[in-house]
């Protein structure tokens, strides 16, 4: 979906700095530098080392909301029926940049929802200082990971939702941009 953006994005002639995880997309657009990342923190450091000149941002990426606190670069070996791993939070990069936002910025969040979508997006999008949320579900088939099409709806800070069919992620992301569009002409 980042990727769908990115490139409507570009072709309306924004100059997008596209910072990706470990995935085999690419793009294809010349006002896209995409800048590879391999964790949470990358992430969260090159975000917060490119907002603040930036007109705005578009926060898609599934990043973890956990990470093991230790890691082994050997294979564990099983040792017992058993095996405990301790987890701590990664880094919030939208609310760290809803924090920084500056009159004029847009901030576009993203949430996966499993159960009170609209509610749960909502409260995010107020939490992380958002200007608005795209809301996908898992509940929609079609929709979210893994396939070529998605089912969104946007929700404002009004708490109005634009709620879009299921389409290819290509069209999906046309919305998405005219809603940032329509968003940043008011």
């Amino acid at each position: 979906m980042g990727f769908s953006i990115a490139e409507a994005l570009a072709q309306q002639g924004a100059k997008v700095i596209l910072i990706a995880g470990p995935v085999n997309f690419q793009t294809s657009h010349p006002n896209i530098q995409r800048l590879n990342v391999v964790s949470a923190n990358e992430m969260y450091r090159a975000a917060l080392e490119h907002f603040p000149v930036a007109d705005g941002a578009v926060m898609c990426a599934a990043v973890a909301d956990y990470a093991p606190v230790h890691s082994s670069q050997q294979k564990i070996k099983r040792q017992s029926d058993t095996l405990t791993l301790v987890l701590k939070p990664n880094p919030d990069i939208a609310a760290a940049l809803g924090k920084i936002k500056k009159d004029g910025q847009l901030l576009v969040g993203f949430a996966l929802e499993t159960n009170d979508e609209r509610e749960n997006a909502f409260q995010k999008l107020q939490k992380k200082n958002l200007d608005f949320i795209v809301l996908n579900s898992l509940n929609d088939p079609g929709a979210g990971f893994q396939t070529d099409t998605n089912k969104i709806s946007i929700i404002g800070r009004d708490n109005i939702s634009f709620n879009f069919e299921l389409k290819s992620k290509t069209l999906v992301a046309t919305d998405i941009v005219e809603h940032i569009i329509l968003t940043m002409a008011l």
